[in-house]
Formats: structure tokens, sequence, C-alpha cells
């Protein structure tokens, strides 16, 4: 039987949270540690999007199986609610979705993601979930000549299939929906839009403990064995259960198999306190969701009170994926956000910034998430490698995960995301980290020349072209 280690996730203080989590941080219900031995069909570690939802999903499908979800600190509280809140389907990849599971199932899962916004929507309307969803478009712009057409193959690949889920903006429609900005060109999703990370977690968890499903936060899970039935070792007891999912996000690299296979970056974000009538004044008052096109993407949303909520992709490494304490706020990374909003918003140089953070994500070279069950193993699965685009690709996702669980055979448990055969993998350390700080150095310097519309050197240019990019939203 083989025995996994898993390292125990850095709890943020209070303060070091993201905004939203904070903002919600009274109304956020509470679920008691593990102190007894129990059993389980199903155990889930991991509380935030990809647990929650899974776990939902198995109550909906397979209401007698028995689901726990073991969180090392609160519901919500890693990645999962330290986002940036922007809400898009998945036709921006439909290229990178068709290099893994082939155009049919590429176009069905683009399909799936565009269902789940609707999904989410309409949770929201029958009040089952509170998500500050205001679905008023995703906006994906260009800030120089070298983001122009950042979107031409999306569109392309979209009017093949017959899916047309963007449309062309111009300077003076960009102004008009978000307020004159460095921004000039772009093209919008009209069913995306932006939500509150904070309230969707919250209300997730809440919903999932009315579904069955057994909660139990502060209990971080130190090792899993496996074998018929699996066994998980947390501080105060053990859990037995016939399988086993891990669903924690960039604390998956703790499993040599899985760490092989992604890489940890994290992204800086800021908000500012309320500014509402200075956005009124602007003629920015919507919920869109705004990102550019840079290598180290941009990202904000104007909050329902007012706010900007404003993140950038740093880019920057761990060595062996050791997070520490400092990676859930980092000081320093606070004015690198501020500079790119005065950029972008010259108008809000002076906006007076009431929050900072940091949040992590979970890269694979493909862009697209892995889901499988570990090499060898009886009973331990897991589902990981987002790329920062999760917020309606999850719910999508979640139900092929279910499936895999469940043993079903049906569309969702015959998907090829499933044990994706011979995955990419990244060198070992210290070749890793040398090789991401080295090709890091040359996009800073490539964003540089390209926001004044100036052509990187050579050497930058074609060291650009080991950096698997990814996309912080």
């Amino acid at each position: 039987m083989t025995t996994y280690r898993l390292r125990t996730p850095v709890e943020a203080t209070l303060q070091d949270q993201a905004f939203w989590l904070q903002d919600t941080h009274s109304s956020a219900p509470s679920f008691e540690p593990l102190t007894e031995r129990i059993t389980a069909d199903v155990a889930i570690v991991g509380g935030g999007l990809t647990g929650l939802w899974t776990a939902i999903r198995l109550r909906q499908t397979h209401p007698e199986l028995s689901v726990v979800v073991l969180e090392a600190s609160t519901c919500g509280s890693g990645a999962s609610g330290r986002n940036g809140g922007q809400v898009h389907s998945w036709f921006e990849r439909l290229d990178q979705l068709s290099a893994v599971v082939g155009d049919e199932e590429a176009l069905r899962l683009a399909r799936a993601s565009a269902e789940a916004i609707g999904e989410l929507r309409q949770l929201q309307e029958d009040r089952e979930l509170d998500l500050g969803l205001r679905l008023d478009g995703w906006v994906w712009t260009a800030s120089s000549r070298a983001q122009e057409g950042a979107w031409d193959e999306a569109l392309a690949r979209g009017a093949e299939v017959g899916e047309d889920s963007y449309s062309r903006l111009s300077a003076s429609d960009l102004a008009a929906r978000v307020g004159p900005s460095a921004s000039y060109v772009g093209v919008v999703e009209e069913r995306g839009g932006s939500l509150h990370p904070g309230r969707m977690m919250r209300s997730l968890a809440r919903w999932a403990d009315r579904l069955g499903v057994v909660i139990h936060e502060h209990t971080p899970v130190r090792s899993i064995t496996d074998g018929a039935r699996a066994r998980l070792v947390t501080d105060r007891a053990t859990v037995d259960a016939d399988r086993v999912l891990v669903a924690t996000n960039i604390w998956a690299s703790s499993i040599p198999e899985l760490r092989k296979r992604m890489f940890v970056v994290d992204s800086e974000v800021v908000a500012t306190a309320p500014i509402p009538d200075r956005l009124d004044a602007l003629g920015w008052r919507g919920g869109e969701a705004i990102c550019d096109a840079q290598q180290q993407v941009l990202y904000y949303q104007r909050t329902s009170d007012g706010r900007v909520v404003f993140g950038r992709g740093s880019g920057r490494t761990l060595f062996r994926d050791r997070v520490t304490a400092a990676f859930n706020r980092r000081p320093e990374g606070a004015p690198l956000a501020v500079a790119e909003l005065a950029r972008v918003y010259p108008q809000l140089a002076d906006a007076p910034i009431e929050y900072s953070w940091t949040g992590g994500i979970d890269c694979v070279p493909s862009h697209i998430p892995q889901i499988g069950r570990l090499r060898g193993a009886r009973s331990v699965f897991y589902a990981y490698g987002w790329n920062g685009t999760a917020l309606a690709q999850i719910p999508a996702c979640s139900r092929i995960i279910a499936a895999m669980l469940a043993g079903d055979d049906d569309e969702w448990g015959r998907s090829r995301l499933i044990d994706q055969p011979d995955p990419a993998t990244l060198p070992p350390e210290p070749i890793r980290w040398i090789g991401a700080n080295v090709v890091r150095w040359a996009v800073v310097r490539k964003n540089r020349a390209e926001i004044r519309n100036r052509r990187p050197g050579w050497f930058v240019r074609a060291l650009i072209r080991f950096m698997p990019s990814t996309s912080e939203h």
C-alpha cells in the first residue's frame, strides 16, 4: 500500500485574507473540526470550488453515497476565495481543449461551461446561492499593439463550429461600457460577467451542507494511505473511505506524481476603497469583468459597492512549490498592482487602497485541468491545474469528477479529461526554479517594452518561447 504525505496549507490571518473573505467574514458558516474516526463512501480533501462542487454533484446524482469534505482551514480560504471573480466560458480556449480531448469533446466542454454560467444565474435567481453575480459581460482587451488580435483564434474557432461567443469592441464601445482607459480595442462575451467569490464560497458551503455533505473545517489531512479502502489521517481522527479526491489546488504538489506535472505561480490583487461616484463619472457603472491580453495578465472589476478590484499575474514561482505565510500577502507586490491600475485608469491614480492579497494558481503546461486516478492507486483520485480559469469551468467539470468517483459509464464518466495520456512534465529542481526565473525576467522586460509599443530584443523573445502562459482570473 502506498502512503501519500500532504503538506499542511498555511492559514492566512484575517488581515491577509482577500477582500472577498474579509467582507463576508461575519456571515461565514462554521463547521467543526473532525475529532472522531468516521467512514464515508467518498472523502474529499479540500473545501474550495473543486471539492464543494464535486460533493454537491455526488449528492445530486448519487444521494445514496456518503460524502465528507475535509478542509485544512475554512471553506474557500485558498484560491477559490482569493481570485478576481471573473466569469466566462471556455470558448476562449477551444484550441487548447481540442489539443487535449479532440474537437468534438472540446466543443461539448465549452458549451458545458457556458451552460454552467446559466446554472449560476438560475441558482442565484432561485436564492439557492448568493453569488453577487452580475452578467454584464466579460471584456477581453488590448492596451498595446502587441496585444491586438489575441482573441482572433478564439473567434475563428468559434465561427467554425457555429458559436459566435464574442462581439468586437472599438475604443468608443469600451469607453461607454467601462470608462476611458488604456485598453482601446477588444471583444466581449456578453453571457459572462463578475461575481463575489466570498459570497459564492460561503453560500456554496451552506448548500453542500443542506444536501447532506459532511464538512469538517480546520482539519488538515496529514496522509492518505491507498488500499481497497483508503485511510486519511488528520490531527485528531481518521477517515476510512472507498474513494478519495485530492482537490487542494496548489497544495496538490505535495504528491510527487502531480508536482512534476504542475507549477505554482502567484497573482497580486488590490481593492480600492468604495469610490462609486468617481466610477460613475468615468461611465463605469456595470459589473463587467475585464482583462487584458498580456502574458502577465491584468484583470479587474467594479464591485457592487463601487470598489475596483484589480489584479495582475506576477509569474513568480516557488522553489519546490514551498508555500509560506508570505504567499498570502506580499507587501512589495501591491505597489506593482497599484502602478498598473494607475496606468490603465490614470483618473484613479490617487484612489485609496484598502486591501491587498496574493493568490496561488495551480498551472499545467497544457492549460487544461488534469483529472484522474493516481498511478497504481486503487482509491485515490485528483483534480487540479485550473490555470486561474475556474468559476464556470469547475461547475461544468465537477460533473466529470463526480462521475469518475462514482464509476458512472456516461458522457461525463467517459470524458477524455480523465487520465489524460502522457501529460507534459516539468524539469526537476533546481532546474525548474532557475529556468522559471530566467523566463520571468524576460517576460517582465517584454511586457515593459510592449506596453510602450516597442519590440522586445531578440534574446528576450527567444526566452519567452519557454514560458507556459497562465490566465489568472
